[in-house]
């Protein structure tokens, strides 16, 4: 393994990671249990959202489920698989991971929110921290939109209080991408038109 100060030989080490975890985080599992289970294409319906909040609006509620532990796995594999190798390329991984599953190369780039996948990176880079997100996530409120924004920002800074300045840094790039992600969620909140949990909208 390179001198990890040593970018010049590390650098070829960071990209193959977050390569892999690219094309892991690509793997549409809501695009695949939904027809798998005959239900069609996820993304002519609802919000057209490949992630497990539109596949509930299916009224499964066991693909859901299914939806959201398959993209969050595969930020944690992505993590731990790369870890294998040193933090630098965990991180690399956890990052190329949420990015596959926002831009997965099968469906033109047009992917997912990222959720699922950020909390699968964080409970295998810190899992104190992923299990605040998930706290978070799960009983803030109704609004699955709002409860990842406020879990976005708890994330970085809980890492940043705990000295995990790196983590929190790529995490900072991280909740960034999934304000941008919700910037139609976050107009319908202000609106007051945001969809709840388990909602047709």
């Amino acid at each position: 393994m390179p001198d990890p100060i040593s970018w010049q030989l590390a650098l070829p080490y960071l990209i193959a990671a977050l390569v892999f975890g690219y094309l892991l985080g690509s793997i549409p599992f809501g695009l695949v249990v939904t027809r798998l289970a005959g239900l069609g294409d996820v993304r002519k319906i609802g919000s057209g959202n490949i992630g497990a909040t539109n596949v509930l609006r299916t009224g499964n509620k066991k693909l859901a489920a299914l939806t959201l532990l398959g993209d969050a796995l595969k930020g944690t594999v992505a993590v731990l698989l790369a870890g294998l190798y040193g933090p630098d390329q965990a991180l690399a991984a956890g990052l190329g991971a949420f990015l596959g599953h926002l831009f997965p190369v099968w469906l033109g780039f047009r992917g997912g929110k990222g959720v699922a996948t950020y909390i699968g990176a964080m409970l295998a880079i810190n899992w104190p921290v992923g299990v605040i997100f998930c706290a978070v996530w799960l009983f803030i409120t109704r609004y699955s939109s709002l409860s990842a924004l406020v879990a976005a920002v708890a994330v970085p800074t809980g890492l940043y209080l705990l000295g995990h300045i790196q983590a929190a840094e790529l995490f900072v790039l991280m909740s960034l991408i999934v304000f941008i992600k919700h910037r139609t969620n976050i107009s319908r909140l202000i609106a007051g038109t945001e969809t709840r949990i388990g909602g047709k909208g």
